[in-house]
Protein backbone atom coordinates (compact mmCIF):
# COMPACT_ATOMS: atom_id res chain seq x y z
CA UNK A 1 0.00 0.00 0.00
CA UNK A 2 1.35 3.37 -1.01
CA UNK A 3 1.95 6.25 1.35
CA UNK A 4 -0.74 8.41 -0.25
CA UNK A 5 -3.28 5.59 -0.01
CA UNK A 6 -2.52 5.20 3.70
CA UNK A 7 -2.82 8.95 4.26
CA UNK A 8 -6.09 9.07 2.33
CA UNK A 9 -7.54 6.18 4.32
CA UNK A 10 -6.41 7.77 7.61
CA UNK A 11 -8.01 11.08 6.65
CA UNK A 12 -11.28 9.39 5.68
CA UNK A 13 -11.29 7.40 8.93
CA UNK A 14 -10.75 10.55 11.00
CA UNK A 15 -13.42 12.44 9.08
CA UNK A 16 -15.91 9.59 9.53
CA UNK A 17 -15.12 9.45 13.24
CA UNK A 18 -15.65 13.20 13.58
CA UNK A 19 -18.93 12.99 11.66
CA UNK A 20 -20.16 10.10 13.82
CA UNK A 21 -19.35 11.99 17.00
CA UNK A 22 -20.97 15.18 15.70
CA UNK A 23 -24.19 13.46 14.65
CA UNK A 24 -27.17 14.33 16.79
CA UNK A 25 -29.78 11.55 16.40
CA UNK A 26 -32.71 13.93 16.71
CA UNK A 27 -31.29 16.34 14.12
CA UNK A 28 -30.43 13.49 11.76
CA UNK A 29 -33.99 12.14 12.00
CA UNK A 30 -35.47 15.58 11.39
CA UNK A 31 -33.21 16.17 8.42
CA UNK A 32 -34.05 12.74 6.99
CA UNK A 33 -37.75 13.57 7.10
CA UNK A 34 -37.07 16.94 5.47
CA UNK A 35 -35.05 15.27 2.69
CA UNK A 36 -37.79 12.72 2.09
CA UNK A 37 -40.42 15.45 1.94
CA UNK A 38 -38.31 17.37 -0.58
CA UNK A 39 -38.07 14.20 -2.68
CA UNK A 40 -41.83 13.84 -2.36
CA UNK A 41 -42.35 17.37 -3.69
CA UNK A 42 -40.09 16.68 -6.66
CA UNK A 43 -41.79 13.37 -7.34
CA UNK A 44 -45.21 15.00 -7.24
CA UNK A 45 -44.00 17.61 -9.71
CA UNK A 46 -42.67 14.84 -11.96
CA UNK A 47 -45.96 12.97 -11.75
CA UNK A 48 -47.90 16.13 -12.56
CA UNK A 49 -45.63 16.87 -15.51
CA UNK A 50 -45.91 13.28 -16.80
CA UNK A 51 -49.69 13.38 -16.51
CA UNK A 52 -49.82 16.68 -18.38
CA UNK A 53 -47.64 15.25 -21.17
CA UNK A 54 -49.81 12.14 -21.26
CA UNK A 55 -52.94 14.25 -21.65
CA UNK A 56 -51.42 16.29 -24.49
CA UNK A 57 -50.39 13.07 -26.24
CA UNK A 58 -53.86 11.69 -25.71
CA UNK A 59 -55.36 14.80 -27.28
CA UNK A 60 -52.95 14.57 -30.24
CA UNK A 61 -53.80 10.92 -30.72
CA UNK A 62 -57.51 11.60 -30.55
CA UNK A 63 -57.20 14.47 -33.05
CA UNK A 64 -55.06 12.44 -35.49
CA UNK A 65 -57.42 9.48 -35.23
CA UNK A 66 -60.43 11.77 -35.75
CA UNK A 67 -58.83 13.35 -38.83
CA UNK A 68 -57.97 9.93 -40.23
CA UNK A 69 -61.55 8.78 -39.76
CA UNK A 70 -62.85 11.98 -41.33
CA UNK A 71 -60.66 11.66 -44.46
CA UNK A 72 -61.63 8.04 -44.77
CA UNK A 73 -65.30 9.10 -44.82
CA UNK A 74 -64.47 11.72 -47.47
CA UNK A 75 -62.76 9.10 -49.60
CA UNK A 76 -65.86 6.98 -49.42
CA UNK A 77 -67.97 9.98 -50.40
CA UNK A 78 -65.73 10.77 -53.40
CA UNK A 79 -65.99 7.20 -54.69
CA UNK A 80 -69.72 7.32 -54.31
CA UNK A 81 -69.71 10.43 -56.47
CA UNK A 82 -67.45 8.69 -59.03
CA UNK A 83 -64.40 10.88 -58.39
CA UNK A 84 -61.56 8.41 -57.93
CA UNK A 85 -58.81 11.03 -57.98
CA UNK A 86 -60.48 12.92 -55.14
CA UNK A 87 -61.03 9.66 -53.27
CA UNK A 88 -57.35 8.79 -53.71
CA UNK A 89 -56.29 12.20 -52.37
CA UNK A 90 -58.57 11.75 -49.38
CA UNK A 91 -57.06 8.33 -48.66
CA UNK A 92 -53.56 9.83 -48.75
CA UNK A 93 -54.62 12.41 -46.16
CA UNK A 94 -56.21 9.67 -44.11
CA UNK A 95 -52.95 7.66 -44.22
CA UNK A 96 -50.94 10.66 -43.06
CA UNK A 97 -53.16 11.20 -40.03
CA UNK A 98 -53.24 7.47 -39.31
CA UNK A 99 -49.42 7.37 -39.30
CA UNK A 100 -49.38 10.34 -36.93
CA UNK A 101 -51.91 8.65 -34.68
CA UNK A 102 -49.84 5.46 -34.64
CA UNK A 103 -46.66 7.35 -33.70
CA UNK A 104 -48.46 9.33 -31.00
CA UNK A 105 -50.04 6.10 -29.70
CA UNK A 106 -46.62 4.54 -29.12
CA UNK A 107 -45.48 7.61 -27.20
CA UNK A 108 -48.78 7.71 -25.33
CA UNK A 109 -48.44 4.10 -24.20
CA UNK A 110 -44.92 4.79 -22.93
CA UNK A 111 -46.07 7.89 -21.11
CA UNK A 112 -49.01 6.04 -19.56
CA UNK A 113 -46.64 3.38 -18.25
CA UNK A 114 -44.33 6.06 -16.84
CA UNK A 115 -47.22 7.83 -15.16
CA UNK A 116 -48.36 4.59 -13.52
CA UNK A 117 -44.82 3.91 -12.30
CA UNK A 118 -44.46 7.44 -10.95
CA UNK A 119 -47.81 7.17 -9.17
CA UNK A 120 -46.74 3.91 -7.52
CA UNK A 121 -43.46 5.47 -6.47
CA UNK A 122 -45.33 8.48 -5.14
CA UNK A 123 -47.65 6.29 -3.09
CA UNK A 124 -44.70 4.26 -1.78
CA UNK A 125 -42.77 7.40 -0.82
CA UNK A 126 -45.78 8.85 0.99
CA UNK A 127 -46.12 5.59 2.90
CA UNK A 128 -42.42 5.60 3.76
CA UNK A 129 -42.65 9.17 4.99
CA UNK A 130 -45.61 8.29 7.22
CA UNK A 131 -43.68 5.31 8.61
CA UNK A 132 -40.57 7.45 9.04
CA UNK A 133 -42.51 10.09 10.98
CA UNK A 134 -43.97 7.46 13.29
CA UNK A 135 -40.56 5.86 13.75
CA UNK A 136 -39.00 9.28 14.31
CA UNK A 137 -41.41 9.99 17.17
CA UNK A 138 -40.67 6.59 18.68
CA UNK A 139 -36.91 7.06 18.35
CA UNK A 140 -37.10 10.57 19.81
CA UNK A 141 -38.93 9.15 22.81
CA UNK A 142 -36.24 6.48 23.17
CA UNK A 143 -33.53 9.11 22.80
CA UNK A 144 -35.12 11.22 25.54
CA UNK A 145 -35.37 8.18 27.80
CA UNK A 146 -31.75 7.24 27.08
CA UNK A 147 -30.57 10.79 27.86
CA UNK A 148 -32.52 10.79 31.11
CA UNK A 149 -31.07 7.41 32.08
CA UNK A 150 -27.57 8.60 31.17
CA UNK A 151 -27.95 11.71 33.32
CA UNK A 152 -29.24 9.57 36.19
CA UNK A 153 -26.32 7.18 35.82
CA UNK A 154 -23.85 10.08 35.74
CA UNK A 155 -25.47 11.58 38.84
CA UNK A 156 -25.37 8.27 40.67
CA UNK A 157 -21.80 7.73 39.56
CA UNK A 158 -20.72 11.13 40.86
CA UNK A 159 -22.18 10.44 44.29
CA UNK A 160 -19.64 9.22 46.86
CA UNK A 161 -21.98 6.60 48.30
CA UNK A 162 -19.25 4.60 49.97
CA UNK A 163 -17.87 7.72 51.62
CA UNK A 164 -21.30 8.72 52.87
CA UNK A 165 -21.97 5.26 54.26
CA UNK A 166 -18.54 5.24 55.87
CA UNK A 167 -19.33 8.57 57.54
CA UNK A 168 -22.57 7.10 58.91
CA UNK A 169 -20.67 4.10 60.26
CA UNK A 170 -18.13 6.38 61.97
CA UNK A 171 -20.85 8.50 63.53
CA UNK A 172 -22.69 5.40 64.72
CA UNK A 173 -19.47 4.14 66.34
CA UNK A 174 -19.01 7.49 68.09
CA UNK A 175 -22.58 7.40 69.37
CA UNK A 176 -22.01 3.90 70.73
CA UNK A 177 -18.84 5.09 72.46
CA UNK A 178 -20.67 8.05 73.98
CA UNK A 179 -23.46 5.78 75.23
CA UNK A 180 -20.90 3.40 76.70
CA UNK A 181 -19.12 6.24 78.52
CA UNK A 182 -22.44 7.51 79.82
CA UNK A 183 -23.40 4.08 81.15
CA UNK A 184 -19.97 3.65 82.72
CA UNK A 185 -20.21 7.06 84.42
CA UNK A 186 -23.65 6.15 85.75
CA UNK A 187 -22.34 2.86 87.11
CA UNK A 188 -19.37 4.62 88.73
CA UNK A 189 -21.64 7.24 90.22
CA UNK A 190 -23.92 4.54 91.63
CA UNK A 191 -20.97 2.60 93.04
CA UNK A 192 -19.50 5.69 94.73
CA UNK A 193 -22.83 6.48 96.34
CA UNK A 194 -23.15 2.92 97.56
CA UNK A 195 -19.68 2.98 99.06
CA UNK A 196 -20.47 6.28 100.74
CA UNK A 197 -23.60 4.79 102.29
CA UNK A 198 -21.63 1.85 103.58
CA UNK A 199 -18.95 4.16 104.99
CA UNK A 200 -21.66 6.07 106.81
CA UNK A 201 -23.12 2.86 108.14
CA UNK A 202 -19.70 1.60 109.20
CA UNK A 203 -18.85 4.90 110.92
CA UNK A 204 -22.21 4.94 112.65
CA UNK A 205 -21.74 1.34 113.80
CA UNK A 206 -18.42 2.18 115.54
CA UNK A 207 -19.99 5.07 117.42
CA UNK A 208 -23.01 2.98 118.38
CA UNK A 209 -20.77 0.19 119.62
CA UNK A 210 -18.70 2.58 121.69
CA UNK A 211 -21.87 4.21 123.07
CA UNK A 212 -23.29 0.81 124.02
CA UNK A 213 -20.07 -0.12 125.78
CA UNK A 214 -20.10 3.15 127.64
CA UNK A 215 -23.71 2.60 128.69
CA UNK A 216 -22.88 -0.88 129.88
CA UNK A 217 -20.00 0.34 131.99
CA UNK A 218 -22.12 3.01 133.59
CA UNK A 219 -25.00 0.66 134.27
CA UNK A 220 -22.86 -1.69 136.35
CA UNK A 221 -23.55 -1.46 140.14
CA UNK A 222 -21.03 0.59 142.07
CA UNK A 223 -19.24 -1.02 144.98
CA UNK A 224 -19.12 0.88 148.26
CA UNK A 225 -15.89 2.75 148.55
CA UNK A 226 -13.90 3.85 151.49
CA UNK A 227 -13.46 7.41 152.46
CA UNK A 228 -10.27 7.55 150.47
CA UNK A 229 -12.23 6.78 147.24
CA UNK A 230 -14.75 9.57 147.65
CA UNK A 231 -12.64 12.20 145.98
CA UNK A 232 -12.18 9.90 142.93
CA UNK A 233 -15.96 9.44 142.56
CA UNK A 234 -16.47 13.13 142.60
CA UNK A 235 -13.94 13.53 139.79
CA UNK A 236 -15.74 10.95 137.62
CA UNK A 237 -19.01 12.68 138.15
CA UNK A 238 -17.47 15.92 137.10
CA UNK A 239 -16.19 14.33 133.88
CA UNK A 240 -19.64 12.92 133.11
CA UNK A 241 -21.19 16.28 133.65
CA UNK A 242 -18.68 17.85 131.31
CA UNK A 243 -19.36 15.16 128.69
CA UNK A 244 -23.11 15.74 128.85
CA UNK A 245 -22.58 19.45 128.40
CA UNK A 246 -20.41 18.86 125.34
CA UNK A 247 -23.00 16.50 123.85
CA UNK A 248 -25.76 19.03 124.47
CA UNK A 249 -23.79 21.64 122.58
CA UNK A 250 -23.42 19.41 119.52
Amino acid sequence: MGLFDRISRLVRANVNDMVNKAEDPEKVLEQSIIDMQEDLVQLRQAVASAIATQKRSQQQYNQAQSQANQWYSRAQLALQKGDENLAKEALQRKKSYSDTATTVKVSLDTQTSQVETLKRNLTALESKISEAKAKKDMLKARIAAAKTQEQLNNTMGSLNTSGALSAFDRMEEKVLQMEARSEAAAELAGSSGLEEEFRKLEAGSDVDDELAALKASLSQPQLPQSNQAAPQKSAVDDELDDLRKELDKM
